[in-house]
């Protein structure tokens, strides 16, 4: 090939790289201020994570698909209840692909519910960096990650009492 085109050929690839779309953000880290989002809930009414700063905010991702999630929405619906009236919210953001409907019947069928979150389309889930559901965030009141968990008892007295000392 011909110097010339080399150099073009060089050139052109260069400013297609300086072109590019930039790179995607960092997965979601503990140390690390947490990515802003907006969700919906099954009613339509957003939900924004920025706006619940001085709350230590736990937001969990799962589906009505997966049976670990299934086995901790109890426990997660006890600590809402527990942590009621506290500087706390739960995020249960869905990332079934049949939306509302998916959820809705989960929760009539179970007769379990919890502030359900739609991500359908897994805007947040990948904004987050998730391998998989359950996978949950607890951010604290400045908005920066504490702690990253898979599935576990979120009632347990242990859990309860972490979270209590985040309120502090």
């Amino acid at each position: 090939m011909p110097h010339h085109i080399r150099i073009f050929v060089l050139s052109l690839a260069i400013a297609l790289a300086a072109c590019s779309s930039s790179e995607p953000p960092m997965p979601a880290v503990v140390g690390k201020v947490a990515p802003d989002f907006t969700v919906r809930d099954l009613a339509g009414n957003p939900t924004k994570l920025s706006d619940l700063k001085g709350k230590v905010v736990l937001v969990n991702f799962w589906a009505t698909w997966c049976p670990p999630c299934r086995e901790e929405i109890p426990s997660m619906a006890a600590l809402n209840r527990i942590m009621a009236g506290r500087p706390f919210r739960m995020l249960a953001i869905s990332v079934d692909q049949g939306g509302k409907g998916a959820v809705e019947d989960y929760f009539k069928r179970s007769g379990t519910s919890l502030p359900a979150l739609l991500d359908s389309d897994e805007k947040v889930g990948k904004l987050y960096g998730i391998t998989g559901v359950p996978e949950t965030f607890v951010i604290d009141k400045r908005g920066v990650i504490i702690k990253v968990i898979g599935p576990m008892d979120w009632s347990h007295p242990e859990v309860v009492k972490f979270l209590n000392e985040a309120m502090k």
